[in-house]
């Protein structure tokens, strides 16, 4: 992420889509001992990476539904505080 910034693109990043106040929200996937890991950022108007929340994914069907939420609030809570 340091080295390629938003440009980071799949396998290591993907971006999520969600109704929310993020328009581009994107996260990390990371796979440690066969478990697949997800952290969720988001760049600031400076361009900088502002990591969110994140989590095991393994079985979890509303891991995105439950996270999504959890970002977008994490995300304009650090915002507020930048001002």
């Amino acid at each position: 992420m340091q080295e390629f910034g938003p440009l980071l693109a799949r396998p290591h990043a993907d971006t999520l889509h969600f109704s929310g106040s993020i328009k581009h929200l994107k996260e990390l996937r990371i796979q440690h001992r066969g478990r697949p890991f997800r952290v969720f950022f988001a760049f600031d108007p400076q361009r900088q990476a502002v990591l969110l929340c994140g989590g095991d994914k393994t079985g979890d069907k509303r891991f995105y539904q439950r996270l999504l939420p959890i970002a977008a609030m994490e995300f304009s809570h650090y915002l507020a505080t930048q001002r």
